[in-house]
């Protein structure tokens, strides 16, 4: 199956690369990035990678600078792969994030504020008023949704934002079962 581009709402004829979301992305990407690894390993840096997304962990912006250059001419010249320097950056570890977590300055993990902000906007259309569903099933749907993030969000140690979702999904709860016009509308024709 060949899947398109969407560019400015149209879709066009794909050349290269894997589609987004392809098991097949994944797989490419660490068999071509090995060579990354074992380089990181031999100079004694501290890294995560998954897939094609990378933290690499140093003691100050200087070094984080040098090792980006030094890096950066390593991927292009050696593994002859492009940077996408806008993603590229030099962060203080409080303002990095990887893969829906923020790693804290005592090296503990939390979930990031934009992953929070995801779910939330998920909930609001699972309890969106007017959607005329039972509450029984607007129940279901975010016990599943959150089942999962709470396991994928698992090894987080700070468990604030969960506890302050938690108490917003249960408002968002009470305002469905609340509201009036929430019960589905049965008409009966002849």
């Amino acid at each position: 199956m060949q899947s398109g581009i969407m560019i400015d709402g149209l879709i066009s004829r794909r050349t290269e690369g894997t589609p987004q979301g392809s098991p097949l992305s994944p797989l490419l990407s660490n068999t071509v990035l090995d060579g990354l690894d074992k380089e990181l390993e031999g100079r004694g840096h501290r890294f995560v990678r998954y897939a094609d997304d990378c933290n690499i962990f140093v003691c100050s912006r200087e070094a984080g600078e040098r090792v980006m250059q030094s890096l950066s001419s390593f991927i292009e010249n050696r593994l002859k792969l492009k940077i996408n320097g806008e993603k590229s950056k030099v962060y203080e570890v409080k303002e990095s994030k990887f893969l829906g977590y923020i790693v804290l300055n005592n090296g503990m993990l939390a979930v990031s504020h934009q992953s929070i902000k995801r779910i939330k906007e998920k909930i609001k259309s699972i309890t969106c008023r007017n959607r005329g569903v039972k509450f029984e099933h607007i129940i279901t749907e975010p016990n599943l949704k959150l089942r999962g993030l709470l396991n994928y969000f698992r090894y987080a140690k700070s468990h604030k934002p969960v506890r302050t979702l938690d108490a917003w999904i249960r408002r968002k709860l009470r305002c469905y079962r609340i509201n009036p016009h929430c019960s589905v509308l049965k008409q009966k024709y002849l």
